[in-house]
């Protein structure tokens, strides 16, 4: 009974301290940027129908929250569990979500919209200059190639093998060819929904009473439709990429906005789902709070890698080129960045915490062997079946797993394209074929990678990912102070994060370098460990231009940008 109670106790504790850092916290950093609603945003200033489009603002929030809530906040606590123990994830969840990961996000967002919704690459740019600008986008274009690289493989393989619980339940169906029925049945609804509201312009509830029904409907069609879509794991993970690739260049009405709009009600209820499972469901916690200080290996100690290993539950420099890339050339209302980067934040952090509940709830030996997206399937499912009863467990498991596909397939079209956007302006294409060019630059080293990884190759590749991603947060947070401080406004809320992101994720990637650079030229370690030397190398540049123009003579600049 104790163990049930603290479970609830931790749950509750969380929500409060996220609903009390939006009000208090969010609110004083938003007050440094000084929002102003009569101020024209470049969706408003700039509309063209393609990329700058003004978005209500819970239409943006779900569009912005399923975009940047995808794998990371849901493996990354899983992996940490099982190598550290459930006291270590929880304590960087709470402090990181709200100091760090949150004010990451809505200052991104807020110097963007100032910026004419440029890019942080471009911010990066107008504030350090041409050669730190420069390096910003080859840093992230690196990135966002480890991003689609972890996600697709993952991805991948649950559409190949589903879930263990659905299996060894003795089910009728196919659970790998159920979860990509579903998936896919989600990314043609989300076309739908598109086309119908480009066109015929319903009210906004009329088409969410319609397609969020779909939605969840399609979780069910896919176990009617398993043995329609089963490949190998090679076959799906080329699929994802030319997924990738095609939705990244279509205009943000026809698919990024609907499929994140209805991936968000996939979010939501997920998350509802989880809090039913933690007041209600009278679980226990089975692992244990610490495990130990060092798990073994090169990324087994819990200093650094605790950090980057839950990535994006936390701090995620993605979340920054979502905000800068997309998400500020849709914001209609200045005062909305702070629901949709500071709350979408902190709304990511309990994401992270249902995850790290899924594990914690299993006994070991339940989980021996058992991919992130299939303890949090299963986990989720079991939540559900609370609801919808255990009959209709294989039903609540195939939800989960979709939920856990549909997050990845928000950010693998974004990472393509915004890796386009970088390719893009590094070169100068222009048009449909320099789009073409720079889209299919940025998908080719990803099928490169899977291919040559293997089936289950995202471990191969997820620390380097979370390292890379965290110090793009860290070197985010330098260009955002360097920009309050020209304006001579409050830095520190901004400075010290930036410190200790820097230091941990410095650590990690000099770690990786060290012990991948020895393998062989045309192995997949080689690669990952001269992609960290190159990342190591870019960030030293850029903090070394930052130095420079902050002990220069650089005239302070008016606020607004744009």
């Amino acid at each position: 009974m104790r163990a049930r109670v603290t479970l609830t106790l931790i749950s509750v504790a969380l929500l409060g301290l996220l609903a009390a850092a939006y009000v208090f916290y969010g609110g004083w950093v938003a007050r440094q940027f000084r929002l102003d609603d009569g101020r024209a945003t470049p969706a408003v200033s700039r509309r063209d129908g393609v990329d700058f489009v003004p978005t209500r603002r819970f239409y943006l929030f779900g569009q912005h929250f399923s975009a940047i809530a995808a794998a990371g906040p849901i493996a990354g606590p899983i992996l940490a569990c099982q190598a550290f123990g459930w006291g270590p994830c929880l304590a960087w969840i709470a402090f990181g979500v709200v100091f760090i990961g949150a004010v990451h996000d809505f200052s991104a967002l807020a110097v963007s919209v100032r910026h004419g919704g440029d890019s942080i690459a471009e911010i990066t740019r107008h504030e350090l200059g041409p050669l730190a600008g420069r390096a910003m986008m080859v840093f992230i274009w690196i990135a966002l190639v480890y991003v689609i690289v972890a996600f697709a493989d993952i991805t991948a393989g649950s559409f190949v093998a589903g879930t263990e619980e659905l299996r060894e339940g003795g089910t009728t169906f196919h659970a790998g060819g159920a979860v990509a029925a579903a998936a896919v049945l989600y990314l043609g609804l989300s076309l739908l929904l598109g086309l119908v509201q480009r066109y015929l312009a319903p009210p906004l509830w009329l088409v969410t009473a319609i397609f969020v029904p779909a939605t969840f409907a399609a979780c069910w069609a896919g176990t009617r439709m398993s043995t329609w879509l089963q490949f190998d794991h090679a076959t799906w993970a080329v699929l994802i990429l030319v997924y990738c690739a095609l939705g990244s260049v279509v205009p943000v009405w026809a698919l990024l906005q609907p499929r994140g709009y209805l991936g968000g009600f996939v979010l939501y209820t997920a998350l509802a789902t989880g809090v039913i499972g933690v007041l209600f469901g009278g679980w226990s916690i089975e692992q244990p709070f610490f495990r130990t200080w060092n798990a073994g290996g090169v990324t087994g100690g819990l200093f650094p890698f605790l950090f980057v290993t839950i990535a994006c539950g936390a701090c995620s420099g993605f979340h920054g080129l979502v905000c800068s890339g997309t998400t500020s050339k849709q914001i209609a209302r200045e005062s909305d960045c702070r629901s949709v980067g500071f709350g979408a934040m902190l709304a990511e952090g309990f994401v992270a915490l249902i995850a790290l509940v899924t594990i914690m709830i299993a006994p070991s030996d339940a989980i021996a062997g058992l991919s992130p997206g299939t303890i949090y399937g299963n986990g989720i499912g079991r939540f559900l079946a609370l609801v919808v009863g255990e009959e209709h467990l294989a039903f609540a498991v195939t939800f989960g797993a979709m939920a856990f596909s549909t997050f990845v397939f928000d950010t693998l079209d974004v990472s393509t394209r915004l890796g386009r956007y970088l390719l893009q302006e590094l070169s100068g294409w222009r048009g449909r074929t320099g789009a073409t060019i720079a889209t299919l630059a940025t998908v080719a080293p990803a099928v490169w990678f899977v291919l040559a990884g293997g089936q289950g190759a995202w471990t191969k590749f997820w620390t380097l990912f979370g390292a890379s991603n965290q110090l793009l947060a860290a070197l985010t947070l330098l260009v955002l102070t360097v920009w309050l401080r020209r304006r001579r406004r409050p830095y520190l809320f901004t400075l010290l994060p930036l410190l200790f992101v820097a230091t941990i994720t410095i650590w990690a990637l000099g770690t990786l370098a060290w012990a991948n650079l020895g393998a062989a030229l045309g192995e997949v370690g080689f690669w990952n460990g001269l992609s960290a030397a190159v990342l190591l190398g870019l960030a030293a540049l850029i903090a070394g231009l930052a130095l420079r123009r902050g002990r220069g003579s650089a005239p302070v600049v008016p606020l607004v940008e744009s």
